[in-house]
Formats: structure tokens, sequence, C-alpha cells
């Protein structure tokens, strides 16, 4: 199946008409929920347009078991659609949905970029709250670069087509979740990598792989920073060099992934 915009990526994902739910979610859900700070309210009033509960799985509308152990509990899985006018919060806007609902969300964000409608797709790792098992903690988060829906490379192509519901597993919804936040995983090593693999190595070391680059690639542009505004040459030469040193770094650890 051809992806080239929003509604036939989600057809592509072949999920059962029994999951369907399509239905709103009203921006006031997420002010009156107690989890969102001043700017994340602004940010939910500026920057989304609309949100949209688009699927429950969940034992009674596809043949996937529950989950549950002493630090998750995986009943159901929902899947959102967030349009936003503004691509650059929606880091933000993925931890406050997020917050904001108790189940393991998959969430699909649209926006309109230079022209072309682009999608980026997050989830996280939500464990019950030890303490109080009412609540939950939000661990890592996961979310790729934005694409375009219109003109994909072939990495991200081989990422969308990924996705259909018969290619995850179906062991239960926690499984189920973990195999979509792995292909997440791939397509954000294969930004670097120029390949889109699963099933390679262990997605744990590839993802500590992801957050030293990320550590690394932010402490470059915090030097370049410096750089810039450096006037003794002596300094120049040695910021010079932590960068070299840095590229370095990320270069060989590129060949892990």
């Amino acid at each position: 199946m051809e992806i080239a915009d929003f509604d036939s990526f989600r057809d592509s994902l072949n999920i059962p008409t029994l999951c369907e739910l399509n239905k709103p979610l009203f921006k006031k859900t997420f002010q009156d929920s107690g989890m969102l700070d001043a700017a994340d309210k602004k940010c939910l009033k500026d920057d989304v347009e609309k949100i949209k509960w688009l699927y429950t799985l969940k034992p009674s509308t596809i043949n996937i078991a529950p989950y549950a152990d002493k630090e998750r509990e995986y009943p159901e899985v929902a899947i959102l659609h967030v349009v936003l006018s503004n691509s650059s919060k929606v880091k933000r806007i993925a931890s406050f949905i997020n917050r904001s609902i108790p189940y393991p969300l998959i969430l699909l964000f649209t926006c309109e970029i230079e022209g072309q409608m682009s999608l980026a797709v997050s989830l996280a790792d939500k464990r019950t709250n030890q303490v109080d098992k009412e609540k939950w903690v939000i661990g890592d988060q996961f979310i790729t670069q934005w694409m375009s829906l219109l003109n994909q490379s072939t990495v991200k192509k081989k990422f969308l087509h990924s996705l259909a519901i018969n290619k995850l597993s179906f062991t239960n919804f926690y499984v189920f979740y973990k195999s979509f936040i792995d292909r997440v995983i791939a397509l954000n090593c294969a930004e670097h990598s120029g390949e889109f693999t699963l099933g390679v190595g262990d997605n744990i070391d590839r993802l500590a792989i992801l957050k030293e680059m990320e550590t690394l690639t932010s402490k470059k542009s915090e030097i370049a920073s410096r750089l810039k505004k450096e006037k003794q040459m002596g300094r120049q030469v040695e910021l010079n060099t932590q960068i070299k040193q840095i590229n370095d770094k990320i270069a060989e650890i590129k060949s892990n992934l």
C-alpha cells in the first residue's frame, strides 16, 4: 500500500474495525487533569489543534492478552491522533499527554511543515508508582523525527510499513507495545547508520548508544557556541580540538548501531 497522507498511513496499519473509537478528546480534559503546568497549558492552547482517540486495543477487540507484573500494567493500548499547528513543541506535548492518560499510548502527531503533511510517532514506558498504585511513572520516552508523508526516504518507507499490526507481536500488550518501540528505536538508529534494521543486537544497547550520541551532540553544540564567542587563539584551538574529539567519538559509536 502506498502511503501519501495520514489516511493512507492509518489504513496501512491494518487495525481491526472493532478497535475503532474515533472520538475527540477535548482540551479541557487535559487542562483539568492536574498534570499540566503553566507552560504546558500555553502549549496546549497555542500549538495543539485537535486530539482524537482513534483506537482502543483491548482483549475484547483484538486477540492480545493483558499484561501485569510488579512494575507495569498493560491491560490495553490506546492510539491517539494529535494535530499540531506548531511542530517544535512535540516532545513537551507528548510528555503531558502521557502524564494525563494512564494507559500505554501510541501517539501519532501530524503537522504541516513547509507545505507538506508530516508525521511523528511517540511512545513512553509507563510504570506503576510503587508508593501509590493509582499513579504511574513515565520512564523512557521515544519519539521519531518529523517525516513527510508525501516524500519519504527508503528508510522511512520501511519504518512506516513495519508498523502494520500484523507485523507486531501479539504475545501480550506489553510485548506488543515494546515491538512498536523497537521500530522507533530502529528508525532513530537509521538516522545515523542509514539502514532500518529490526532484530539485530540488543535494543537496550541501541537505546544506550542513542542516548550517548544525544549527549555528545548536545555537548558539541555547547562547545561550538562558546567557540563563536571566544577571542583568544589558544582557547579557540583547544575548543576546536574538543569538537574534533567528540566527532571522532560519534563516528566510532555509530558503527555499533
